[in-house]
């Protein structure tokens, strides 16, 4: 099976933005899931260009996605989206989701109408995270949303939630919002298999083998150094108003062809 894709644009904040997947080629740079997502698109088809272009900002809120980054998407007609966002949203305290799902619907209905098949996805579950388990019962029925939302309107999810794997802390950067590398990859992957696109590597699926249990003493001392190095600095942020993705620009911002495979 070829890919039917042949120009993919990829929209949202960090997790898109690829964050904590350093890129190899490009020092002080990161690659990502949707990078990968793109050569995974290129290797399925092999006699025909795939363009790509990533317009995700790390710290930005879904409204900002959509306002910004959907009608600069919308412009260079893509025959494929991924929209991902609404994480730092449902992080903030009073976030109502069934409020982001209207607005996330509006986009997908806008993304759809011009022709483009759209790829969106749940939210990880939060359950074995201190702190962010708080927000669970609303990344729960964001997640319920988002299922709906790609029923009525014929679009693609990538599951999140139900991919236990995904919760192993190794796959992780240490500021437990970000994967890592690896983490990164298995995305990509689940991703490509949501579309249908002929698997690569069915490793993804598998989870990593089991990790030696952490001292009592590591793991109070790692979470107090979380706090520190992660949470404070994002309280901080809010209450300054001020985003970490404060006058950056899009990584990919037009989209370019891919080498072929």
């Amino acid at each position: 099976m070829h890919s039917p894709w042949r120009r993919y644009i990829a929209l949202g904040d960090s997790f898109t933005e690829g964050l904590s997947d350093p890129d190899p080629g490009r020092p002080g740079e990161y690659r990502g899931w949707a990078d990968r997502l793109a050569a995974h698109l290129a290797a399925a088809t092999p006699d025909a260009d795939v363009e790509y272009a990533n317009l995700a900002i790390r710290g930005r809120l879904l409204r900002q996605v959509v306002e910004e980054q959907v009608p600069v998407a919308l412009e260079a007609e893509p025959d494929l989206v991924s929209l991902v966002a609404g994480g730092n949203d449902l992080m903030r305290p009073g976030a109502d989701p069934d409020l982001l799902a209207a607005t996330l619907e509006d986009a997908v209905r806008r993304l759809r109408a011009a022709g483009a098949d759209v790829l969106l996805a749940t939210g990880v579950d939060t359950r074995l995270t201190p702190i962010l388990k708080r927000v669970r019962g609303k990344v729960a029925v964001f997640n319920a949303h988002v299922w709906s939302i790609a029923a009525r309107h014929d679009a693609v999810v990538l599951d999140q939630w139900g991919a236990d794997w995904i919760l192993d802390w190794r796959l992780w950067d240490t500021d437990r919002i970000h994967l890592t590398a690896e983490g990164h990859r298995r995305i990509a992957l689940a991703a490509a298999a949501a579309l249908g696109l002929p698997e690569e590597d069915g490793d993804w699926r598998t989870p990593l083998p089991p990790a030696d249990p952490r001292p009592f003493r590591t793991a109070v001392a790692e979470e107090a150094a979380w706090v520190r190095g992660f949470v404070a600095p994002w309280i901080g942020r809010r209450l300054r108003g001020r985003s970490s993705g404060d006058g950056r620009a899009p990584k990919r911002p037009v989209p370019l062809s891919l080498p072929r495979a």
